[in-house]
Parts: structure tokens; C-alpha cells; sequence
């Protein structure tokens, strides 16, 4: 029991224990190697000065994490470098790494800047060291202000402009289809039902006789021709055409039977055989 004890006192001074930097300094060189600015990293407080790359200069960042308590390497599990605009707030997050002992190195070359390095402009960036441990106290320094040349504006996508906001669509409509007069309405009514006027007026003069239109060998013929002006109807007020062709198909069959026993029956009527 007092083991366990103990081994938890332990595990609680490990978590409690805090982190430091040693040899920690950031380096501005040129393009021909010259060395313009070198300075220590504080954790106290940031550079005095603005920290100034130009498009070929190389900034050098190099320290190694202890652990305040004992003076020991450490590894944390994550070192970052956070660059953040605050005008335009702006930020981006750049990786380190570090090795077992606690070194770590990092080299910003403006020639080729990291993907990591937020939109700039002519504002200084806040550099700031963030370091993360399971077993130590996180640390975070704001350790000086950066300025470098203004990057260049992203490139304009080719369908960039199918995104803005377009102008309102006005819809025109036709006007209402005047009716016409009610004569008009009239006389056409009148010209449409002339021919059923004269087909029965000629009826009426021939005379026409359908004894055999019920007998039972005819009469299916002439249900199911009244089926098929009933489905067509119906077809008009309510069925779809897959519908109509199905029942049609159906219907057809049933008429086809029903009109050849129909001519049959009239044909032996004619030749004297019914």
C-alpha cells in the first residue's frame, strides 16, 4: 500500500513539473550566409525589437527543452510555432521537431516560405512558442514580432465567378387569354355538333335495322367496343397511359374472340346455315 503510495507522489511530481528552455536563440541571416541579428529567446518577455526578413533572408530558431526541476532533456510531445496576424487574424501553426535529449531546430526561408505561414502583409506576425506535454506543465512564450514581405494574392479559380451573388431573376409572365364573346362561343358550339345533326337527320331517312345486334352471338362484340370508348374515358379522366395500355392489351384479346364469333355468326346468317 504505502508503494502505491508512493509511486502516485511520484507520478504527481512528474505531471507537476514545469519546462524550460536553455541556449535558446533565433539567428536572421542572408542569402550569402552574413549574419544580421542574433538574439537569445526570453521566455519572460518578447524581443524589444521588430524581427525583419526580406525575400532572401533566413530566420533560425534553436533551443533545447529541460526540465526546470532536474536540468534533464526533455521531449515534449508537441513543440509548435504559432505565426498570428492580429489585423487580420490571420494564423498559422508550424510543427517542430525535437529530438530525444530535448534539441530542437527550425529555419524559415522567405526564398521558399512553408505552406504554415498565414496571408501576410506589412504587419508584424506574433511569433509565439507553444509547447505541449503529457507529463510537464504546457509552456507558451510570446517571444518577438516578425515581419516579411507581403505575399502575393492567391490566384483567381477560373469558376470563381459562378459563386457570386448574381442578380435577381425577374420572371415575365403572359397575360391572361382573353375569352371570347359569348355568340362567338355560341355559334362555334353550333358548328361543332352540326355533323351529329345530319349523321341523324340521314339515320332517320335510311332507316337503318340491327336485328341481330342483341342476339347473344353479337352482343359481347358490341360491349366490348363500348368497353374500349369507356376506357379511353376513363383514361381522359384519370388513368395513366401504362395503365391504358395494359388493360387495352387485356380488353383487346377479348374483343378479338368476340368479333370473330360476331362475323361468323352473321356470315352463316347470310348463307342460310344459322
Amino acid at each position: 500500500m504505502l508503494r502505491f503510495l508512493y509511486v502516485l507522489g511520484l507520478a504527481a511530481l512528474s505531471a507537476a513539473a514545469q519546462l524550460t528552455l536553455h541556449s535558446g536563440r533565433f539567428t536572421v541571416t542572408s542569402e550569402a550566409g552574413t549574419q544580421l541579428r542574433s538574439e537569445p529567446i526570453s521566455l519572460r518577455h518578447k524581443s524589444m525589437g521588430l524581427v525583419t526578413l526580406s525575400p532572401t533572408d533566413t530566420l533560425k530558431v534553436a533551443f533545447q527543452v529541460l526540465n526546470k526541476e532536474t536540468g534533464e532533456g526533455v521531449q515534449p510531445h508537441q513543440v509548435f510555432l504559432r505565426f498570428y496576424d492580429p489585423e487580420t487574424q490571420e494564423e498559422g501553426i508550424q510543427p517542430i521537431r525535437v529530438s530525444a535529449g530535448g534539441k530542437a531546430k527550425f529555419e524559415l526561408n522567405m526564398a521558399k516560405p512553408p505552406p504554415s505561414l498565414p496571408p501576410t502583409t506589412t504587419n508584424p506576425l506574433a511569433v509565439s512558442l507553444i509547447i505541449g506535454s503529457f507529463e510537464h506543465t504546457g509552456l507558451q512564450a510570446y517571444i518577438f514580432d516578425l515581419v516579411v514581405p507581403p505575399s502575393q494574392p492567391a490566384p483567381v479559380h477560373p469558376d470563381e465567378a459562378r459563386f457570386h451573388l448574381l442578380p435577381e431573376i425577374q420572371h415575365t409572365f403572359r397575360p391572361d387569354q382573353k375569352m371570347p364573346p359569348k355568340f362567338i362561343s355560341f355559334v362555334a358550339s353550333l358548328i361543332t355538333l352540326s355533323p351529329w345533326v345530319v349523321l341523324i337527320g340521314l339515320w332517320s331517312l335510311v332507316n337503318p335495322r340491327l336485328p341481330r345486334l342483341a342476339s347473344p352471338s353479337i352482343l359481347p362484340f358490341t360491349v366490348t367496343l363500348g368497353a374500349f370508348e369507356s376506357l379511353l374515358i376513363w383514361y381522359w379522366v384519370d388513368l395513366k397511359l401504362g395503365q391504358v395500355l395494359l388493360y387495352g392489351a387485356g380488353l383487346a384479346v377479348v374483343t378479338l374472340f368476340a368479333g370473330k364469333h360476331a362475323l361468323v355468326t352473321i356470315s352463316e346468317g347470310r348463307t342460310g346455315k344459322a
